[in-house]
């Protein structure tokens, strides 16, 4: 993706933090709170992750950030054939 569409997504959300249940809405439907879940428990969800009560929470630079080296151009509106070799290409 874009790392420019990443950083407008910074600028419009309302709030400093991106909670776990509002993940999906802001990032447009890419992101599950199931999946946010499954890679927070493998360690391999977006840093400085916090809990309030029973909300899990997340710093909305850190979601920006961690979307940027999550995703990659597609070549022709194609994923590249690479990815999918390295089982990433969804």
């Amino acid at each position: 993706m874009d790392k420019q569409v990443l950083r407008e997504m910074l600028k419009k959300w309302e709030s400093s933090v991106v909670c776990r249940g509002e993940i999906r809405r802001f990032s447009g439907g890419m992101v599950s709170p199931k999946t946010l879940a499954n890679l927070d428990s493998q360690g391999e969800g977006p840093k400085g992750a916090f809990r309030y009560g029973s909300k899990v929470a997340y710093p909305v630079s850190e979601v920006v950030s961690w979307l940027e080296t999550r995703s990659r151009p597609m070549r022709d509106g194609r994923p590249n054939p690479r990815d999918r070799e390295r089982g990433s290409g969804r």
